[in-house]
């Protein structure tokens, strides 16, 4: 694959807020019917997951997946508590297991600590023990051949990775060949102060990107400018997934709400939120790619011409 053909995902929280068969078809459907690739799929209740119902829905719409997650505080693997240390080390060996069985390629997000906001910073001692704790869940990932992705986010939710640099800098600690980057324009928003060159310093270590603006509403109507981020991704030849999240009162639950400051009803209709994503992506990949190179070819979905 490369740069331009990259797969185009979905969060399922633009469309439902739990995952019952009836919220799991709409999200898969409405995902496939718009033209993604595929769907991320967030792992709050890992025994309410339905394995098997999302693995046929899954096949019956022709979607791939991935998963995502954020360790809850009491799991955080980068304290000074060793339980709960032990409770999240033990968490992400599940969901490793469940990734492997749903056919995900990757699990992504906040899995080096604790999901929160925390009010000193992170221990050399904490940093080691997350460092310990991921290398071993990249070996049991490995053989299902699941990549498991840093996510930098904003620095009122972790203490430990907030920056392009610093999930560098961590991959390389856990020093595990399925370890990568994971990207956010929203979080890189807050604490990049060169979003492209970031990208671009990251390089192969990048190994999935999302996409919410600045409001977390839709594409291309808060403040941040994605076609110098466009660009860095075509830099690199960033050829994984593009995945865009965006959350609205209307649908997250209340928990989601109050974790993430979800106050205001950001968008109602999740439909046309959806539509209008792919098309932004679509065209944005389109003019970074005429910007580095004659602008005749082709980008997934769209003909461009000389």
């Amino acid at each position: 694959m490369t740069f331009g053909n990259n797969e185009l995902g979905l969060h399922a929280l633009c469309w439902v807020g739990g995952w019952s068969e009836t919220e799991a078809r709409q999200a898969i459907e409405g995902t496939a019917r718009l033209g993604y690739d595929l769907i991320e799929i967030p792992t709050f209740d890992l025994d309410a997951l339905d394995i098997p119902m999302t693995v046929r829905l899954l096949q019956e719409y022709g979607l791939k997946t991935g998963v995502s997650l954020g360790l809850d505080p009491s799991m955080d693997v980068s304290g000074t508590d060793p339980e709960a240390a032990h409770r999240g080390e033990a968490h992400l060996l599940k969901v490793v297991s469940i990734a492997r069985d749903l056919g995900a390629e990757r699990i992504t997000g906040i899995l080096y600590s604790g999901f929160q906001k925390y009010f000193h910073a992170p221990t050399p001692d904490g940093v080691e023990r997350s460092a310990a704790i991921l290398r071993r869940v990249c070996e049991a990932a490995q053989p299902s051949g699941i990549t498991i992705g840093m996510e930098a986010v904003n620095r009122y939710e972790t203490n430990l990775v907030n920056t392009a640099a610093q999930a560098r800098a961590f991959c390389d600690m856990v020093g595990a060949p399925n370890i990568g980057v994971h990207l956010d324009t929203y979080h890189m928003n807050i604490e990049e102060a060169d979003a492209e060159q970031a990208i671009v310093e990251t390089g192969d270590q990048l190994v999935y990107f999302h996409t919410g603006d600045s409001h977390r509403g839709y594409l291309g109507s808060g403040s941040i400018d994605f076609a110098p981020i466009f660009r860095g991704l075509a830099r690199i030849g960033y050829a994984g997934p593009i995945t865009f999240e965006s959350f609205s009162s209307e649908v997250v639950d209340e928990t989601l709400c109050n974790i993430l400051g979800i106050w205001r009803n950001l968008w109602s209709d999740s439909e046309d939120l959806c539509r209008h994503a792919i098309a932004y992506t679509r065209a944005q990949l389109v003019s970074a790619a005429a910007a580095g190179r004659p602008a005749t070819g082709h980008i997934k979905g769209v003909q461009t011409h000389g």
